[in-house]
């Protein structure tokens, strides 16, 4: 992390990257667990604490805002998911078509958020030249 405010964006899209990151992990060992009886799904929230983060700083710009996330409390959360859920009567609960789509979905996403790093440190890069 660097703490200056003229990386305030780029600060929280690198744990917004770094929880995408972890959810591939979980989609991962969700994919890597599909046939084994009794297992329960895992996913990762980090858009609810990223939205509670914001919410606490309702009437200011998002500047502001981004620059008020307190980062060592926005952290991704890992979670079994739908535990009493089940596709299967061996209750393992992992749809292999839901967690491949996921899995797209989440590169797609994680991908967005580096290019997202790359444009701040090259406006970054143009400011200082």
């Amino acid at each position: 992390m660097i703490h200056t405010g003229a990386f305030n964006y780029i600060n929280v899209l690198d744990k917004a990257a770094d929880a995408a990151w972890i959810r591939n992990e979980a989609i991962g060992n969700n994919i890597a667990n599909a046939t084994t009886p009794g297992y329960k799904r895992q996913d990762v929230d980090f858009e609810s604490e990223f939205r509670k983060a914001l919410k606490s700083s309702r009437y200011q710009t998002m500047d502001d805002k981004i620059a008020d996330v307190k980062l060592n409390r926005l952290n991704p959360r890992t979670y079994i998911d739908s535990a009493n859920y089940s596709y299967r009567l061996d209750g393992n609960n992992v749809d292999i078509e839901t967690e491949n789509v996921t899995l797209a979905a989440n590169q797609l996403r994680y991908n967005g958020l580096i290019a997202s790093i790359n444009k701040e440190f090259s406006n970054l890069q143009m400011v200082m030249k």
